[in-house]
């Protein structure tokens, strides 16, 4: 039995989870001058696991996983804010936002 209702499988939503989470582990390690890649290869990150959480919700009829989906969203979210205003504050300080140039303190 289809786990949507459009004929798609458990697994297929499963490879989705993984493929979304290797781009973002991929975007992590080859990407390490940009602290907006960085930030929305996080996004994606947990975007992946909610995709996940959703499948295997709606595969075992519980409504855990979906309950899950929106601490994390929120937590997200916060974390999304956060990071821009930090990246915000580091550019009007250091006019960059290169990560090799922002890891030195002034003291």
């Amino acid at each position: 039995m289809d786990l949507f209702g459009q004929g798609l499988s458990l697994g297929h939503y499963l490879a989705l989870g993984a493929a979304l989470f290797c781009i973002s582990v991929a975007g992590i390690f080859l990407n390490r001058k940009n602290v907006i890649i960085l930030l929305m290869s996080i996004e994606l990150m947990l975007l992946a696991v909610n995709t996940n959480f959703i499948a295997f919700s709606r595969h075992f009829g519980d409504e855990a996983g979906q309950i899950f989906v929106f601490f994390i969203l929120t937590v997200a979210a916060a974390e999304a804010a956060i990071g821009l205003a930090i990246l915000v504050t580091l550019f009007r300080n250091r006019r960059t936002i290169n990560v090799a140039e922002i890891d030195t303190l002034k003291g």
